[in-house]
């Protein structure tokens, strides 16, 4: 299965709670910080809404 490489790239201050929820259920807490996540619709989802503040990439 397709794995997902999602990094922060922005700071949440200024964004809406659902959007720093989201950022803290995947995992991130600072600009900078990197996490792998297994590619499922769930995690798309979660990407989907704070695509502004992360950079995503796929790794094997």
């Amino acid at each position: 299965m397709a794995r997902l490489k999602v990094t922060q790239v922005k700071s949440e201050i200024g964004g809406k709670q659902n959007q720093r929820d989201t950022l803290r259920t995947l995992g991130l807490k600072r600009i900078g910080d990197v996490v792998v996540k297994e590619d499922r619709p769930e995690i798309r989802g979660m990407v989907r809404t704070v695509a502004h503040l992360v950079a995503v990439e796929e790794v094997e």
